[in-house]
């Protein structure tokens, strides 16, 4: 281990001498970073992204039951912008190393304080901050170059995915900020400028509050009555509170104030389906912003 972090340091240095004559060559595992805006921050990823290069990748290049770096290079990084849950865990915001023990049908996933380690080098336990398991998911296709996503996001919601080879691992994220919305949205409806629709959008696309979304919604179209999208989502709402006159009526006002808009096929096809659904007596949950 110690002649590889020499043998890293070396490399390292080399590539700085060359950088000082002005000569960048590229990188076999170079360094990508995802930013993601996320509930009301955001999830910052940095790490390096191998590629397989016709080797054979889990059980052999990286070994089962391993510390894993989850990557190349130095530690991969995580940083959460608030509070998050993690498979039932709550993770304070911050920065952490992602390290991984990768398994045949599961992997152990690790947050570690030890964002300045090379790699597993340095790596120490007790600077675990958490620990869980992750069900390793057999792709069809074949991933070349490690990766790291966030996907399926949701306004308090989304997934870390990892891939690699015929392996994706997807961990979820749950943003622990509902009291903190909750007090910035009492702040903001007192304010002059009042935001109705989208506290309205809110409320509807989390199912809470579902009167005082048609409260809101109703007020913003006092404002601004040819607003199509908004009479879209006030058809929606009293469609949820099983008002299905108000809500037929907020889809066909929905379809008339669309109308000469480059919106206008897209909403009349939304808004007759929602009112055939009223009429044959479906009420699903519509999880969809338009």
């Amino acid at each position: 281990m110690k002649r590889l972090l020499l043998s890293a340091m070396l490399i390292a240095a080399t590539v700085t001498t060359f950088a000082q004559g002005g000569l960048k060559l590229p990188s076999l595992s170079p360094t990508a970073k995802v930013s993601q805006e996320f509930a009301t921050s955001s999830i910052d990823i940095t790490y390096s992204r191998p590629s397989m290069r016709n080797r054979k990748i889990f059980g052999d290049l990286v070994q089962y039951g391993n510390v894993w770096r989850t990557g190349a290079n130095s530690a991969t990084k995580v940083k959460f912008g608030e509070d998050v849950e993690i498979m039932g865990n709550k993770v304070k915001a911050g920065e952490y190393a992602l390290y991984t023990i990768p398994g045949k049908e599961s992997w152990e996933v690790i947050l570690n304080t030890g964002t300045g380690n090379w790699g597993a080098d340095g790596y120490s336990k007790e600077t675990d901050v958490l620990r869980f398991n992750v069900k390793a998911i057999r792709m069809e296709g074949m991933c070349q170059t490690f990766t790291i996503n966030i996907t399926d996001l949701t306004y308090n919601t989304c997934k870390l995915e990892l891939m690699w080879e015929r392996t994706r691992l997807q961990i979820p994220v749950k943003a622990l900020n509902a009291d903190a919305i909750a007090s910035s949205i009492d702040k903001a409806i007192n304010h002059t400028t009042i935001p109705y629709f989208q506290v309205a959008n809110y409320y509807n696309e989390n199912n809470t509050n579902l009167n005082l979304a048609s409260e809101y919604v109703t007020k913003a179209l006092e404002q601004d009555p040819k607003a199509f999208y908004m009479w879209w989502l006030k058809a929606r709402i009293e469609k949820k509170l099983h008002h299905n006159e108000k809500a037929i009526e907020a889809a066909k006002k929905s379809m008339e104030t669309a109308k000469g808009s480059s919106f206008e096929a897209e909403y009349i096809h939304n808004n007759t389906k929602l009112i055939n659904e009223i009429q044959k007596g479906e009420f699903g949950t519509d999880k969809k912003t338009y």
